[in-house]
């Protein structure tokens, strides 16, 4: 019966063989270099037709430029080439022969095999530390916003007090954040103070009577706060979306400050490109088309209209009215999607003030066109008398003209685009584009590839000396069963490995010293289970009572050390920055996969060798 407690069926074989397959697949694209890549984008993401592929081929073909493959992903064009000099060489020659229309930036792209890429295998992302890269520190102008949202509130009271039939003979800003509403009775004092308190409820009301009736009202601190927040997040999920367009793998944009946020590319190579990317900030205005006069008359001089402005749209001149009747700091949320007869719309929904005048102004213009303007604010940064001076510039374009058929209220419908692409892109500009904040870079840090490459050298060389010193030392004291053990341990850090790769978690320098933390506390387990054994060993029981005794009463000891480990690891990636995180996640990956290798695949294989056979002794050392 001692012979048969020793013995796993072929299922549980046939399991441990599958997960150690599928590892090593997911951890095998992290054996393959990274080729220098240029990247192409064309204009407001638009899609790169076969004809600029080849007029590409052939301009570097002529200038006998090598080049390793051309992948064409999406909306995006990636050129691999075999060294990094060649890189900055055709990066040159294709911006000169793409022109302002495309943005070409330099990156780093895997040299996973596309069998590997069909199955979602690709290598582990390295964080800035590791690959190289750039940091950047933004000032982020919130007051500007809020002084925009303030007037936009100003419109809104007095578009409701005209509603309800309440007269007033002054409305003003009289402060960045207050507003004054003066009335001739206190009757129309009182009707005014209701009605705001309720529908204005984030500034901070009050009745004046000693001078007149005037109702002044200012901006909460808490709403003041919390206005702020949101325009750090928003103008955070705009950089994110901005750096997305670089390719840029784990872009970490986080808050620093009231009004500052700090973004870290790994992998990017152009500084200057990716200035260019995040110096962009954008908006959204919805404007009615002037249809009363030509723009075609317009735009030859013939005339001037004083409350109209002239734009071009799909090539032909078009008249908008100046008054903007919504901004996208109004806009909530924004999906694209297919309307009742096939076409790409865009599904708005409104929230807080603003809406009313929309509503208002849709109400009064069905059956008119209405455009929505895209709206970007560029930082430009001179150095005058050595002092650097930051000034922006706004440049307008139309992204949509369509017409209304109904009343919009909070939700209503975009329609008249000319295709899912531009409705997915709408979409995604009314989502976080939605506000005007400029954004300045205040500090730039360039960490450059040698210190990472060194940084990998040295966290690669602790991971092999910590396990070559382990190997060693579990062979000579614990003969079979310590190499038994080691298998053990090098199949964990592939599992580790591949795990981390199909989590796409960034591996960075402390992530590194997990991995080797990981190491020493794997073999542990193995060292409780062996003394385990040899404590029986030495009581006189038999070789396979032993083995089944060191497994089952140290699994509960095993359990409790790497538990109460786990829990620390789970309150540092709660409460941790970024540095502690990649430590917490290396750990905790590594107790997990410590616990299947160095319990059931240990055993696996000791139930191979000595399970089912009559047996007076093992080596398990001395």
């Amino acid at each position: 019966m001692a012979m048969l407690i020793n013995r796993y069926p072929v299922w549980k074989y046939v399991l441990i063989l599958l997960v150690i397959a599928v590892a090593f697949i997911y951890a095998a694209p992290n054996l393959y270099h990274e080729y220098p890549a240029v990247q192409i984008i064309g204009e407001n993401s638009a899609p790169i037709d076969q004809q600029t592929i080849v007029q590409l081929k052939n301009l570097l073909q002529n200038a006998s430029t090598s080049y390793y493959d051309v992948i064409h992903q999406d909306r995006s064009l990636l050129i691999r080439f075999p060294s990094t000099d060649t890189q900055f060489k055709a990066k040159e020659m294709i911006q000169q022969a793409l022109g302002d229309h495309y943005l070409v930036a330099l990156n780093l792209s895997p040299g996973t095999p596309s069998w590997l890429r069909s199955i979602g295998a690709m290598p582990m992302k390295l964080g800035l530390d590791l690959r190289g890269g750039v940091h950047f520190l933004l000032q982020v102008e919130v007051n500007t916003v809020i002084q925009q949202r303030v007037e936009g509130d100003l419109r809104g009271i007095g578009q409701s007090l005209r509603d309800e039939r309440i007269r007033y003979s002054a409305i003003n800003r009289q402060s960045d954040n207050k507003i004054s509403v003066a009335f001739r009775t206190e009757e129309a004092l009182d009707a005014a103070y209701t009605l705001v308190s309720r529908r204005f409820n984030e500034f901070t009301w009050e009745k004046q009577t000693t001078t007149g009736f005037v109702l002044q009202g200012i901006l909460s601190p808490a709403a003041l706060f919390q206005a702020k927040q949101d325009i750090l997040e928003q103008a955070m999920n705009t950089l994110r979306n901005r750096v997305n367009e670089l390719g840029v793998s784990e872009a970490i944009v986080q808050q620093q400050g009231e009004s500052r946020v700090s973004v870290d590319l790994p992998g990017i190579q152009d500084t200057a490109e990716a200035k260019n990317i995040l110096g962009k900030t954008a908006t959204l205005e919805f404007h009615m088309v002037n249809s009363e006069q030509s723009a075609l008359s317009a735009l030859q001089g013939e005339i001037a209209s004083t409350d109209s402005r002239l734009y071009t749209y799909q090539n032909q001149p078009i008249l908008l009215k100046n008054q903007i009747i919504l901004r996208g700091s109004s806009i909530v949320s924004a999906t694209s999607g297919m309307g009742e007869e096939g076409r790409p719309n865009v599904e708005v929904r409104l929230g807080g003030a603003g809406d009313s005048l929309f509503t208002k102004t849709t109400a009064e213009n069905i059956g008119k066109p209405m455009a929505v303007v895209f709206v970007e604010v560029k930082p430009i940064i001179k150095i005058e008398n050595n002092q650097k001076i930051i000034s922006y510039q706004t440049d307008r374009r139309i992204i949509s003209v369509a017409t209304i058929q109904s009343i919009l209220g909070s939700n209503f419908q975009i329609t008249g685009l000319s295709g899912q692409n531009e409705a997915r892109t709408l979409a995604l500009l009314l989502r976080a584009g939605a506000l005007p904040a400029p954004v300045s870079i205040i500090e730039e840090r360039q960490v450059g590839p040698s210190l990472g490459k060194q940084n990998i050298h040295m966290g690669v060389l602790s991971v092999e000396v910590g396990m070559g010193l382990v190997v060693i030392f579990m062979m000579l004291y614990y003969g079979v069963m310590g190499f038994i053990a080691d298998l053990a341990l090098a199949m964990n850090v592939v599992l580790i490995v591949a795990i981390l790769s199909l989590l796409g978690a960034t591996l960075t320098l402390p992530g590194i010293a997990g991995i080797v933390l990981t190491v020493g506390m794997a073999v542990d387990a193995n060292v409780l289970i062996f003394e385990r054994v040899r404590e029986e060993l030495r009581r006189g029981m038999g070789v396979q009572a032993s083995i089944h005794a060191g497994y089952e009463r140290a699994f509960v000891t095993i359990l409790d050390a790497n538990l109460t480990t786990l829990i620390v690891m789970l309150i540092l990636f709660s409460l941790g920055s970024g540095v502690v995180k990649g430590l917490a996640i290396t750990v905790t990956v590594g107790l997990i996969t410590s616990m299947f290798t160095a319990i059931t695949g240990t055993r696996a294989i000791v139930n191979l060798l000595y399970g089912g056979r009559s047996l007076q002794k093992i080596s398990i050392g001395i």
